[in-house]
């Protein structure tokens, strides 16, 4: 078994647990998963800084990887990631802990614009005939607000007017989740630049031999 803790930024970001499940399972095979979400936001004094978030998460949610989560935004990867190491250096955690940073350019929700069908699903409308203008995978990296264009996206596939369409915007940002869940392959982000540093990151641990790896993994 492998477990993974996934420390973020916020709620909403518990959508990237199943692109991590998926990059595992293509480069440990099909070995179980365990996999937690570090949210920390029900504790009487949630931390708020990053180191102090990363010791309570391993704290709480004991594991054999941790991935690290934060979004570039305007900032460049490399600078996301200089941030995340520093506070991985203030953070009380066993160094020999193997950890993955995971910085989409832009905000995750781009990694999400990859499939229609999981759209429309998690629209509540798997059989929606509206056309979505799902943006090019190659294009993603340069969205300037994906998830605003994932939000209009889920509200097109659901078809809705008037005040269901209303209640429906009031729900959208708990549907985000099960776009990710909906989505069986996320190869298509292998074009992007981030979700290719990600790979190399899991590539390289498996590598190393931390972790165990099935026989029959490609």
């Amino acid at each position: 078994m492998i477990r993974f803790t996934l420390v973020a930024d916020g709620s909403s970001d518990r959508a990237l647990v199943p692109v991590l499940v998926w990059l595992l399972r293509e480069h440990f095979g099909n070995i179980p998963i365990h996999r937690e979400f570090a949210d920390l936001r029900r504790l009487l004094n949630p931390p708020g800084k990053l180191d102090d978030r990363i010791a309570k998460s391993i704290e709480l949610y004991p594991c054999d990887m941790l991935f690290v989560h934060r979004d570039a935004e305007r900032e460049t990867m490399d600078k996301r990631e200089a941030e995340i190491r520093e506070s991985l250096g203030r953070s009380p955690i066993d160094k020999a802990l193997p950890v993955v940073c995971v910085v989409p350019v832009r905000m995750q929700e781009a990694w999400l614009l990859i499939d229609q069908s999981a759209l429309r699903k998690a629209a509540g409308n798997p059989r929606g005939r509206r056309p979505l203008q799902v943006p090019d995978p190659k294009t993603l990296e340069g969205l300037p607000n994906p998830k605003q264009t994932l939000h209009e996206l889920l509200r097109q596939a659901s078809e809705l007017h008037g005040r269901r369409l209303k209640r429906f915007n009031r729900d959208v940002r708990t549907r985000v989740y099960r776009v990710a869940q909906e989505i069986g392959d996320f190869g298509p982000l292998r074009g992007l630049r981030a979700f290719q540093r990600l790979e190399r990151r899991v590539v390289a641990i498996r590598q190393s031999g931390v972790l165990p790896v099935l026989d029959d993994v490609r």
